[in-house]
């Protein structure tokens, strides 16, 4: 049993906010390359492709106003999360599906009460960081009981 102050504050890499930026554009930009080359009329694909780039945005403006509302993540013993705002707040987040951690990467998806999601790219070492270390821990005894 891990003790009530068990915790791990992890904070974003700007680096890793820039990567999953750009990956997302350029999978946007593939997709509508991709769609632009179906063999269907023209109608057809210059419709497909207003969606494909509206639903691109959309989603790319969810992740952003994300990154924006999410200076730091705290995780505590019993599964806890809870994010610091832009304010210097730490409010309640809730763990979403889709979250996968692994020894140096993980990949958090969470929501306030409020309905901010916030989808964050973390790294680390648990040779170098306690806090990388206590949040293996924690991860570990999270993924015990589901």
């Amino acid at each position: 049993m891990l003790s009530s102050s068990y915790s791990a504050s992890l904070t974003p890499d700007p680096w890793l906010r820039i990567f999953v930026l750009t990956s997302g554009r350029l999978l946007i930009a593939g997709g509508l390359v991709l769609i632009l080359t179906l063999d269907i009329s023209a109608q057809l694909r210059v419709a497909a492709g207003l969606v494909w780039l509206a639903y691109g945005r959309f989603e790319m403006r969810r992740v952003e106003r994300g990154f924006l509302s999410c200076a730091a993540i705290r995780i505590r013993s019993g599964g806890e999360f809870e994010l610091q705002n832009v304010d210097q707040e730490w409010v309640s987040a809730t763990l979403m599906s889709g979250s996968v951690v692994l020894q140096k990467i993980a990949w958090l998806r969470l929501r306030t009460a409020n309905g901010t999601q916030c989808a964050e790219l973390l790294r680390g070492d648990a040779r170098k960081s306690h806090d990388w270390r206590h949040f293996q821990v924690i991860w570990r005894h999270i993924g015990a009981r589901r």
